[in-house]
């Protein structure tokens, strides 16, 4: 073994990065650019848009509008986060939780996704497993499947 290449603990364990290999920025192979507005977006802002979002659904419209009590219906607010999601990102890109943290959803030819994909991205990210299971390029099971990704505004 030579002294560039790294050893297979240092890429089991602590993935290549760690062990020096440079795998580039996220979106680089997409052809994004690195910083700024069309760069992909970061967990931080994904995360924001989650929760700004969820107690949207939760508190806002369940509770406040509906006044349904979400402990005791815990499918409602899942069913309203699955309906607003895709009303919003399939007509405007983004949900408000979105537009609050600065990022939208975007097709991969950089316009904004179709009806299909973003009902099919939805069904998956309600079921969380696929949002959690992501790439190099910070791009979810949900992302890749219907070929969109994130991106900042």
């Amino acid at each position: 073994m030579s002294r560039n290449e790294p050893r297979w603990t240092q890429t089991w364990l602590g993935g290549l990065r760690s062990a020096g290999v440079d795998l580039g920025y996220p979106g680089e192979r997409l052809g994004l650019p690195e910083e700024g507005s069309g760069a992909v977006s970061g967990w931080g802002r994904r995360i924001a848009a989650l929760v700004i979002d969820w107690l949207i659904c939760t508190w806002a419209i369940t509770q406040l509008l509906l006044r349904m009590n979400p402990a005791e219906q815990p499918w409602v607010p899942a069913l309203v986060f699955a309906v607003q999601y895709v009303v919003l990102v399939g007509v405007m890109g983004q949900t408000f939780g979105h537009r609050l943290a600065g990022i939208r959803v975007a097709a991969m030819d950089g316009g904004d996704p179709r009806w299909f994909p973003v009902l099919v991205r939805t069904v998956l990210l309600v079921l969380a497993l696929p949002a959690l299971l992501f790439d190099r390029d910070n791009r979810g099971l949900h992302d890749r499947v219907s070929n969109t990704v994130v991106v900042r505004m």
